[in-house]
């Protein structure tokens, strides 16, 4: 495709909402509560934000400059950069290969439990054993995620202004209008227990805003530190080959500096607004004890939550799922988008073809990440003592070690091969000021590297 012929994003709103939109997934909905609530409510809050104005803002400006000065997919964008490179592009675009199958596996999930909750059946949801029923189930899992890869698909097939954009400037702001909406209602709620204890939502919401010193000693200060980093590296979309792709559709006249700040506005906010909505809720009906679910947040606890709502819960638990559904999509069509991106700039494919190709993969792949619950299942060790199964070691690999490799190598490649000065003369090159661009060169060259290779330790140990 030729470097001017290329699609884009007709200006500043377009690329922020569609970027945003990739950045709030899944992770921020439910991932960011339970570690705040876990890691020391406010503490963790603080040190998120130091890191997001550091180390994030690093590796997503250094991404998105990348892909707006090469007007390459992340596959080849490397490779003109630098043609010894080009194998990191390899590595960049099989990242989003293998997340998308079971991303849509899980948006499947979402999608099952939404149209639950709007036939009016959200009850169900919460009996015991309801979520385990479902995903072991061989049939209903995967008609799900047929159906969730195949509406991100239409979308992706639109393609960047009439596909992407135009879905973000309509799925963005309905999801900012639910997380307000929920978490205001989620502030009145209180619950009196049979043994008259009365919790209140203000009540949890100190749990989000107030730092809890107790028991914080030097290694669970570390620990907080590389649970708002991880939070961090996976929610803002990086590493991933999204943000390349995102950035090869930014126009040259768009100020990228201030788009940075406004992807990174979204994100933070929409995390914490998921903690407002989801710690003072489970808080009022579960107590201290509901917050510790992790993982099993969102598809047990919280249905347990909706239900103890009595009248209201079968509302809020559906706008819940619509706006995790959202969240879902946004993200899955900015996954599905950096591999299509990439089909097109490396073989010259069409965008229909590009996307038919991925899509095919992405089915077989997320066929078998279903049966991976039935027909398929097994259960092995991995490096860091975490059970596995074919989703669990697919997240893995992806998440836990290509990407942390992946961010490390264009790290060096920007900060010590290149120079920073490719970055910052591509944020600047059109007048703008890049007020961080102190900060920037040390994250790049020094802290960043390091702050990654403690990601991809910690999760080898």
């Amino acid at each position: 495709m030729e470097k001017n012929s290329r699609n884009s994003f007709t200006g500043m709103i377009g690329f922020v909402l569609a970027a945003a939109g990739s950045a709030v997934g899944l992770g921020n909905i439910w991932r960011f509560p339970y570690l705040a609530a876990r890691d020391g409510g406010g503490l963790f809050l603080v040190v998120y934000l130091i890191l997001a104005l550091t180390f994030g803002f690093t590796l997503l400006i250094t991404e998105v400059s990348i892909g707006r000065k090469t007007k390459q997919g992340p596959l080849t964008a490397y490779g003109e950069l630098s043609k010894k490179w080009k194998p990191l592009g390899i590595l960049s675009c099989l990242v989003p290969m293998l997340i998308i199958p079971y991303y849509c596996v899980i948006g499947g999930w979402v999608l099952k439990y939404f149209l639950v909750f709007l036939t009016g059946k959200g009850a169900d949801t919460a009996a015991d054993g309801y979520f385990g029923g479902f995903i072991t189930d061989v049939s209903s899992p995967i008609l799900m995620f047929v159906i969730f890869l195949f509406a991100t698909m239409i979308i992706v097939l639109g393609g960047v202004d009439k596909g992407i954009e135009k879905f973000s400037r309509i799925i963005m702001p309905a999801l900012v209008v639910l997380i307000l909406a929920i978490s205001v209602f989620c502030l009145t709620l209180s619950h009196t227990d049979a043994d008259g204890t009365t919790r209140s939502a203000l009540e949890g919401l100190k749990i989000l805003l107030i730092p809890d010193f107790t028991g914080i000693t030097a290694g669970s200060f570390f620990s907080i530190v590389m649970d708002a980093m991880g939070q961090l590296f996976y929610s803002l979309s990086v590493a991933m080959g999204i943000m390349i792709a995102y950035g090869s559709y930014m126009r040259d006249d768009t100020n990228l500096s201030r788009s940075i700040v406004h992807i990174e506005i979204f994100d933070t906010g929409i995390a914490f607004l998921a903690g407002v909505m989801i710690i003072p809720a489970v808080f009022v009906f579960m107590g201290r004890e509901g917050m510790q679910a992790g993982p099993g947040l969102m598809f047990v606890s919280l249905p347990q939550v909706f239900q103890a709502m009595g009248r209201f819960g079968a509302v809020i638990g559906c706008l819940f799922f619509a706006m995790v559904l959202f969240a879902a999509a946004t993200s899955a069509v900015s996954l599905l988008e950096a591999v299509v991106s990439s089909f097109i700039d490396q073989f010259h494919m069409s965008r229909k073809s590009a996307t038919l190709a991925e899509g095919l993969i992405a089915l077989v792949l997320g066929a078998i990440v279903c049966l991976g619950y039935n027909l398929l299942y097994f259960n092995i060790k991995l490096p860091n003592g975490a059970e596995a199964q074919i989703l669990d070691i697919m997240d893995y690999v992806s998440n836990n070690l290509i990407m942390p490799i992946v961010s490390i190598a264009t790290c060096i490649l920007v900060g010590w091969v290149l120079k920073p000065t490719t970055v910052i003369d591509e944020v600047t090159k059109n007048g703008e000021s890049f007020k961080r661009k102190g900060v920037y060169v040390i994250m790049v060259r020094f802290v960043a590297p390091i702050l990654l290779l403690l990601i991809l330790l910690r999760a080898l140990i």
